[in-house]
Parts: C-alpha cells; sequence; structure tokens
C-alpha cells in the first residue's frame, strides 16, 4: 500500500462497526485523492453464487444519482427511436448499431434495447456480455418504455447483481456529495437489495455491508440503516 491509504488504514477501526453517518463521514473525510472519488457500497450475502434461484439481480432508482453523465444507446425500430430521441438518448439506431457493435465500434455504459429486437442482438451477444453490456429484462435494460428507461439510466437509476463471491458492488455517489445525499442513496440501495431476496435463499441473508472510496479503505456499517 501507498503512504496515504497506509495513514487512512490506521485511521479507521478494524474492530468496530460503523453507523452510517459514521461512515459516510470517515469516508468523505480520508478521500484525499486529487480526484473526486467514487463512493462504493459493498454487500456480501449469504447466498449460494452457484445456485441461478438464489441471484441477486436489479435495478434501482438513486434519487441523488451516482456523479456520473452516463452514455446510453437504445436498440430500438421506427416510433421507439424518436421517443428515445426525444428522452435525450445519446445514441439510436437498429442495423447500423448492431453492425457498429460487431466492428467493435461502439462507446456507451448502458445498452437498452426494445423486447422485439432481442432476437437480432443476440448476433453480437459474445461482445456485449464480457462487457457487461448485454440487455437484460431483469437489469430493466429490455423494455417498451424506452423514454422512461434512457431519462432514469441518465440520472441515477444503477444496476445490482451478486459476484461469483456472491457480493453486490454498487456507486452511490462522490465524495464531494453532500453526507445527507450519500446516506439517502445508500438507504434506498440496501432496501433494494433486501425486498430482492429470494424465497429459495435460507438463514443470513445479510452478511455484511461496508462502504469505501475508490482510493480509499473500507469500513463496515451496521445492517440496521
Amino acid at each position: 500500500m501507498g503512504r496515504r491509504l497506509n495513514e487512512v488504514v490506521k485511521l479507521a477501526d478494524k474492530s468496530k462497526i460503523y453507523t452510517l453517518d459514521e461512515a459516510v463521514s470517515f469516508v468523505k473525510e480520508t478521500a484525499k485523492a486529487k480526484f473526486n472519488e467514487t463512493v462504493e457500497v459493498h454487500v456480501r450475502l449469504g447466498i449460494d453464487p452457484k445456485q441461478s434461484d438464489q441471484m441477486v439481480r436489479g435495478t434501482v432508482f438513486l434519487p441523488h444519482g451516482i456523479g456520473k453523465i452516463r452514455k446510453v444507446a437504445v436498440l430500438a425500430k421506427g416510433e421507439k427511436q424518436r421517443e428515445a430521441k426525444k428522452a435525450g438518448v445519446d445514441i439510436v439506431g437498429f442495423d447500423d448499431l448492431i453492425e457498429n457493435i460487431s466492428n467493435g465500434r461502439f462507446d456507451f455504459d448502458i445498452l437498452v434495447a426494445t423486447p422485439d429486437t432481442m432476437k437480432d442482438l443476440s448476433k453480437v451477444a459474445k461482445i456485449l456480455g464480457p462487457k457487461g453490456l448485454m440487455p437484460n429484462p431483469k437489469s430493466g435494460t429490455v423494455t417498451f418504455d424506452i423514454g422512461v428507461a434512457v431519462k432514469e439510466f441518465k440520472k441515477g437509476r444503477v444496476e445490482y447483481k451478486n459476484d461469483s463471491f456472491g457480493i453486490i458492488h454498487v456507486p452511490v455517489g462522490k465524495v464531494s456529495f453532500d453526507k445527507e445525499k450519500l446516506i439517502e442513496n445508500i438507504k434506498v440501495l440496501v432496501e433494494a437489495i433486501l425486498k430482492a431476496k429470494s424465497s429459495s435463499s435460507k438463514g443470513q441473508y445479510i452478511k455484511s455491508i461496508s462502504i469505501s472510496s475508490t482510493m480509499g479503505h473500507g469500513v463496515y456499517i451496521e445492517q440496521k440503516i
């Protein structure tokens, strides 16, 4: 670890479970990088990530966004393309967009597609999948409500999904955010994850919750927030 991170580690009480207020204050005060660091929440779940019926995945609208302007693309036809443009989409198309993706010429953070285009999009699934860009109904990126989806993803809708270790990692804002805004975003996220629990998941659902900044040291927080 570098000197700066070593200093932060010394400040953190490893034996302490912080209140949400204390944890957010700690992350903000110890974020000393020369850029506006992202605040991330990490939720370790008591699920078996190898069981598909226990997977926890969905989207949630964070009221204060994440402090990043994301480029949204839409794959649609006819009227739905016009709806996307009206909503402020960055990229929209159909055959031309699929061709650009197949040739590796694409630059977007989120791809939203209408259900009737998914068969055509499957041609480039092997390109989009590894990058986490393949639309999926569970992530809210396969929908006919194109206008709503575009507006929400640009304003602050984020996807959460457990990894192969049963941990969910989600950005909830920037260290420059007011503490109250970060706290509200975190509460909304945790509530959504609690509601997403599968009926097949037994035992303790949430094992731990921690928060950290991009270059900072994580601290554990109370689960009842």
